[in-house]
């Protein structure tokens, strides 16, 4: 009988965790609200006592999402698992995610605790998160290198006080697939009681193995698998929800199992997830990578053209990737533009779609036809910074998206001139408009971005802060592409993402900039 997989995402918890890969609260119920439309079985919504923001997200976050369970971290102690419960009460399915250590190098040089407390310790903090809740879940950290008999013992006595999904992660990302499935069957034979609880696997992706050996599991028995989206997370990463997914999609037959997942929705998600932490998805990337479905060779093209299936095998509308016929431009009318975002995903509000609608008008002036990775850019980028407005507080869209607004306390783009040559200093003028008021400054600089950037500033009041990256991509081709600036900014342990968008480079850096200094003000305040 095929037996179904359940997906617990960990984007929000493991994957946001990441340098680099932060999210204010309306991108992380961006990304729930996407998941939920994918339909992951379990988002684990962050580590509720790690921060006051943390806490935040995973209350919304619970209080939100209907249509799946919403799980929150915590550690084998009673002020964790009183605060996640604090957090995930209000969920649909709430569920309580404990952990705590079993190798030997763990339990000596970090818990600093013996064998015989790690199994009362597993024992008595299972048995508190039962009090709150059915559906708890205990995971052995660093469970592939524990010694088996002992790692037998604890799941034991963990499902013997109530526990009912036991987690088996490759912490470290250590484990090769034969060792992976061959534990995840011995600990099926020799664990008490493990036939009545959900096996999960959790792999890290240090020698680039996490997919294969969360495969690996599931051919063991396990019958959850935990991913990120793009596999984001500590060091190396995560498994790849879109990798797993699709293999176990594409390979039922051969791990007899199946996903409730809806795949058209991958790459939507995954545009949305790379699009929020500033990151461009690389070329070779599998199932959502530019070149995934791709052919260059003349072998490949002609038997693709013969038949699909001699060189794929996968389609791209299996992930959300469909053909468009229609050519949008400055005379298409506002229901096509709808129309095209629902074909791509996005459901938006009335409201919403106005705004994109807009920001769809504005470009039509400088370009003949709006592409479909134009239209993505509009909505992930957000509308206002296509319209000259920089706002570093993001509205939470039905579709999954941010659109940038304006608030009192925004900095907005008015205007900037810029000056440079070969043979002489950059000079920018920046006018930006707050509360109400124009003010301009005038600077120098290296070139006329790093001008602009430093008359910002200026305005801004931004000190000690430092460029931390700077990336910029075309959103299509041709000469009058739109161009799409990231800039991530530091200031002392506050990282930041900014976002801007225009067919004019200079003023898509600009809007880049200003966007992401508000976000620091705003975590400031």
């Amino acid at each position: 009988m095929t037996r179904n997989i359940l997906i617990y995402d960990t984007t929000l918890r493991d994957g946001e965790q990441a340098p680099g890969c932060s999210m204010n609260l309306d991108e992380k119920l961006s990304v729930a609200r996407q998941l939920e439309l994918l339909g992951v079985d379990v988002i684990e919504a962050g580590f509720a006592i790690s921060s006051p923001g943390d806490f935040e997200s995973v209350q919304r976050i619970a209080a939100t999402i209907k249509d799946c369970s919403v799980s929150s971290l915590a550690r084998s102690l009673p002020k964790d698992i009183d605060v996640a419960w604090e957090a995930v009460q209000k969920a649909v399915n709430p569920r309580i995610h404990l952990f705590l250590a079993t190798s030997k190098v763990h339990m000596q040089y970090k818990l600093r605790m013996s064998e015989a407390d790690v199994v009362s310790t597993a024992s008595r903090m299972v048995a508190h998160a039962k009090r709150y809740c059915s559906n708890v879940q205990f995971s052995c950290e660093d469970a592939t290198r524990s010694e088996r008999e002992f790692l037998a013992l604890v799941l034991g006595e963990a499902i013997k006080a109530g526990a009912t999904t036991v987690n088996i992660p490759d912490t470290v990302g250590y484990a090769t697939p034969e060792e992976m499935s061959d534990l995840i069957i011995w600990l099926r034979e020799h664990v008490v009681g493990i036939d009545n609880v959900a096996i999960s696997v959790h792999c890290h992706n240090d020698l680039g193995m996490a997919v294969a050996n969360t495969l690996a599991g599931v051919r063991g028995g396990a019958a959850q698998v935990e991913c990120t989206i793009n596999g984001i997370g500590e060091r190396a990463g995560n498994a790849a929800l879109e990798e797993v997914a699709m293999a176990l999609k594409t390979r039922a037959d051969h791990f007899d199992a199946s996903i409730a997942l809806d795949t058209t929705k991958i790459y939507h998600t995954s545009k949305l997830v790379y699009s929020l932490i500033g990151q461009g998805v690389p070329l070779n990337k599998a199932i959502v990578g530019t070149n995934a479905f791709l052919h260059e060779s003349g072998i490949h093209q002609h038997g693709v053209m013969a038949k699909r299936s001699t060189y794929e095998i996968m389609t791209p509308e299996q992930i959300g990737i469909f053909q468009n016929n229609m050519v949008l431009g400055k005379h298409s009318g506002r229901h096509a533009v709808e129309d095209r975002l629902k074909e791509l995903g996005y459901r938006l509000s009335p409201d919403e779609l106005n705004t994109c609608f807009e920001a769809f008008k504005v470009i039509c002036d400088k370009k003949k036809s709006v592409s479909d990775s134009d239209l993505e850019a509009i909505v992930n980028t957000g509308s206002a910074a296509v319209l000259a407005v920089a706002s570093g507080a993001p509205v939470a869209l039905a579709s999954g998206m941010s659109v940038n607004s304006e608030t009192s306390k925004s900095y907005l783009l008015q205007n900037f001139d810029v000056h440079s040559g070969k043979e002489s200093t950059a000079v920018s003028v920046i006018c930006l408009r707050h509360a109400g008021k124009d003010f301009e400054e005038v600077s120098l600089g290296d070139g006329p971005v790093d001008a602009a950037y430093n008359a910002i500033a200026k305005i801004m009041g931004l000190k000690n802060v430092q460029l931390a990256s700077y990336t910029i991509h075309s959103t299509s081709d041709g000469t009058d592409a739109l161009g799409e600036v990231v800039v991530k900014l530091r200031c002392e342990e506050n990282l930041v993402t900014g976002r801007g968008l225009s067919t004019d480079i200079i003023e898509a850096s600009i809007l880049a900039y200003i966007n992401a200094g508000n976000r620091l003000i705003l975590k400031n305040d």
